[in-house]
């Protein structure tokens, strides 16, 4: 099979890509719109634990390129610190801190400037529960008792309500727990949510696809024949299978004519096992 080059999504591609995924489309069918295979949408999605990565802005503190422009120009005049500063209403030191850790003088030039200042300030802000260890155990303990993030959470404002830093909200622990690059609480305390799935998924999203849910060679129960569906001539069978917690499940037999019910516990959901049951 011939392999498709490696694909480099742009910023816009993967704002695309964030949406439909928040919509609850399956990977299947984003990595439709791009003609790939969905595990090059899945090693996107995966980098954060299926929760969007926040938008960068800049602060309205920092300097803008058209600052860093008027800098550039009064450098080359040779006008002073103090009167390039007066004219942008910046202090001092400001401006003679921008200059020379941008070349200085002689070097400095206000499109290089202004991306140099924005890849430093890529850096990550330190989560709550990793500055806070105690606040982290306390968590991770709570989890391994089967809470679920919003039951701790509104145990800790119940519990703590006059210190703020033993309080956090749900969505923190939901983040730490998906997003492992945080360093917070430990990957094995995804197993005691109550849906244990690898990544985050959107409220909307479900499985009943064109792609997901479908049983193999299923028979439409509208195919079903009349004297099944009358209940006048008994030995007619109607089949399913219940879920329960932790893996367990069970499979139903109702005779339609009589009602009688049969339950037999089964160690999988698998489609195969069962028909060797019969």
């Amino acid at each position: 099979m011939k392999q498709r080059p490696r694909i480099y999504y742009s910023a816009s591609q993967r704002a695309l890509i964030w949406e439909r995924w928040q919509k609850g489309e399956t990977l299947h069918r984003i990595a439709g719109l791009f003609d790939r295979h969905h595990s090059s949408i899945q090693r996107i999605v995966a980098e954060s634990g299926g929760i969007r990565p926040a938008a960068r802005r800049r602060s309205g503190r920092a300097l803008a390129l058209s600052e860093r422009e008027e800098i550039s120009r009064a450098v080359v005049t040779g006008r002073s610190i103090r009167s390039i500063a007066a004219s942008l209403g910046r202090a001092p030191s400001t401006i003679s801190r921008e200059i020379q850790r941008n070349g200085g003088p002689g070097g400095y030039r206000a499109s290089l400037a202004d991306q140099a200042a924005w890849d430093r300030a890529r850096r990550p802000k330190v989560c709550k529960l990793v500055e806070n260890r105690a606040l982290a155990h306390l968590i991770a303990s709570k989890l391994c008792l089967e809470w679920s993030p919003e039951q701790i959470a509104g145990w800790l404002k119940r519990t703590y309500p006059d210190d703020a830093t033993y309080q956090v909200s749900h969505e923190t622990i939901y983040r730490s727990l998906f997003v492992q690059a945080r360093g917070a609480l430990k990957k094995e305390l995804m197993a005691h949510l109550r849906r244990t799935r690898g990544m985050r998924r959107s409220r909307h999203h479900t499985q009943k696809t064109s792609i997901h849910g479908r049983i193999t060679d299923t028979v439409s129960i509208s195919e079903r024949p009349a004297a099944a569906e009358d209940r006048a001539v008994p030995g007619h069978w109607e089949g399913d299978l219940l879920f329960g917690s932790k893996n367990s499940q069970i499979a139903t037999l109702v005779e339609r004519q009589s009602r009688y019910v049969m339950l037999a516990k089964v160690g999988s959901k698998d489609t195969r096992r069962q028909s060797s049951m019969r």
